[in-house]
């Protein structure tokens, strides 16, 4: 539940971000969009003065496209249902007003949700791979840790037949040369013995 919330305060603040980014740049850039001010409707007329006919009204917050600049306390703007004409300057501002930034961010919201639910759908699949991940992880471990007591008793029974195999060697030097020793002692007995059997004859 923490991990959803947390998401969805990411992704809102993220699209957030972004939306006051894009309003930002698209205030900079394009000088020639105009609003409606709010609560108000005005008229829109076929010439730059109120002496030229009625076309229609034009809704509190349009957004308009701005044709020309001010002529007669006028100027010359096209609305959003593509009708051209003229209306007062002073009910044109450059600031979207709250129908437009309501219309606006009802988009963003539900942008935000659609994002929500597609990180909800997505976030269980996640968890299911972090899961299995993990599950790896361990048998990687498990495995790296019978190599290394496989290695470890390898290491010592390798020592344990190096050291049987000195004891053996040590044990066959000592046999051979005691038995040298107890063949020259013979040895050196039978020859003394054969001088002087030869010394007596």
């Amino acid at each position: 539940m923490l991990k959803h919330c947390l998401l969805g305060l990411l992704l809102t603040a993220t699209t957030f971000m972004s939306y006051a980014q894009e309003a930002q740049d698209t205030n900079s850039t394009d000088e020639n969009t105009a609003y409606i001010i709010d609560n108000l409707y005005t008229f829109m007329r076929s010439g730059a003065s109120k002496d030229y006919r009625l076309l229609g009204s034009v809704d509190a917050g349009t957004k308009l496209t701005v044709l020309s600049g001010e002529e007669n306390g006028f100027i010359k703007i096209k609305d959003d249902k593509e009708r051209e004409g003229w209306i007062e300057t002073k009910f044109v501002t450059k600031t979207a007003g709250l129908k437009q930034q309501y219309k606006v961010l009802s988009d963003e919201i539900s942008n935000i949700q659609e994002n929500l639910r597609t990180a909800q759908i997505k976030l269980p699949q996640l968890q299911e791979q972090n899961q299995a991940l993990t599950d790896q992880n361990l048998q990687l471990s498990e495995q790296i840790a019978q190599l290394k007591a496989t290695l470890e008793q390898e290491r010592a029974q390798k020592e344990s037949v190096s050291a049987q195999e000195k004891r053996q060697l040590l044990t066959y030097g000592s046999a051979i040369a005691f038995l040298g020793l107890f063949l020259g002692i013979i040895l050196t007995i039978v020859l003394s013995r054969r001088k002087r059997y030869e010394g007596w004859a």
